[in-house]
């Protein structure tokens, strides 16, 4: 696949772009998004999304199309399940409804920003030792263990966490328990201190961080190409402020949705170790050489993602159908 500088600059212009009116059009202004306005916003970022992979197709084929769509796919998965917990953190800091988009997309362009860093990482490495691809594997697999002991237990973990680093921030930086609007670091008494919407900015940062180490290894084992693997991240991402608004209500009835998310990592880590072993130059396996195992197909990786998503999201409608009304609370950041 043959990027070019000018097309990857390009690239690069338009999504910053896009955040860019994302901020004036429906940020700066702080306000509590209708339920119309998240719906139509998350429509068309989708939509632009799936455009994008017809250009892929259009430009270098339907098989690099197909790589960038199983790709998407799969990190927009991860970033529902990462909305979870960013709904556990607007709780726990008690951020106004108003403010929280101002949090949100600070903290995405953060975690666009971290992958990117991670993403040229991985190439790099994946350039110089093919045997990177263990190690990717076997991380997966690790973390979708690591998933499933968690599972039903998100909100305890999440809290832990978010108590961890109020507790450092407090050590190290002046704040305050009071919200200033939508600002970040304000004045009290003549001092400059950190508000808690500025402490729950950096909860998400953190989350985003975890998130990554997660999220581009999964991509690299559905496709190489470290243009698809940005674009796709980067359009998982998009419109991931309005899907919060969307369906944040929704999030509490995905009760299989770890699970879900645990078969797909560990289905990924799988496909790595045996393009691993297929591409194997390790001198302890296989005298060095390539093993002859079966790779799994793009199309068929997309398949199987699509139909564990399905299986998880019917599963956990049926499963909590009758409760909605009994939720905790049926919107993001209720702890106000």
């Amino acid at each position: 696949m043959d990027v070019t500088a000018l097309e990857w600059v390009i690239t690069i212009v338009v999504i910053l772009g896009l955040f860019v009116f994302d901020f004036f059009a429906h940020v700066r202004t702080p306000h509590d998004p209708s339920f119309k306005e998240s719906g139509s916003w998350s429509a068309v970022y989708i939509g632009i999304a799936l455009l994008f992979g017809g250009f892929v197709a259009w430009r270098w084929g339907s098989t690099f199309a197909g790589e960038y769509y199983a790709g998407f796919v799969t990190e927009k998965a991860l970033s529902v399940d990462n909305l979870f917990i960013f709904v556990i953190i607007m709780s726990t800091f008690a951020v106004p409804r108003i403010y929280q988009q101002k949090v949100l997309l600070i903290g995405i362009v953060l975690a666009l920003v971290m992958r990117g860093i991670f993403i040229a990482v991985g190439a790099a490495a994946i350039s110089a030792f093919s045997w990177v691809f263990y190690l990717f594997g076997l991380f997966l697999v690790y973390t979708a263990f690591g998933l499933l002991r968690e599972s039903g237990h998100e909100v305890e973990h999440e809290e832990k966490r978010d108590s961890r680093i109020v507790a450092l921030a407090k050590r190290v930086l002046p704040t305050t328990d009071s919200f200033d609007g939508d600002k970040l670091i304000t004045s009290v008494d003549g001092r400059k201190v950190v508000t808690p919407l500025l402490l729950a900015l950096l909860a998400i940062g953190f989350a985003d961080l975890l998130f990554a180490l997660d999220s581009i290894p999964a991509i690299y084992g559905l496709t190489s190409e470290p243009y698809l693997v940005f674009t796709a991240n980067a359009f998982a991402l998009m419109g991931l402020r309005q899907l919060f608004f969307l369906i944040g209500g929704l999030l509490e009835r995905l009760v299989y949705l770890s699970y879900g998310l645990s078969a797909i990592l560990a289905f990924i880590g799988v496909k790595l170790v045996l393009h691993a072993l297929h591409e194997n130059t390790l001198p302890f396996i296989n005298g060095g050489e390539h093993v002859s195992v079966p790779e799994i197909s793009t199309p068929t990786s997309l398949g199987v993602i699509l139909g564990i998503l399905i299986v998880a999201t019917v599963a956990s409608l049926v499963k909590t159908r009758g409760t909605a009304g009994s939720q905790v609370d049926s919107h993001p950041g209720g702890g106000q």
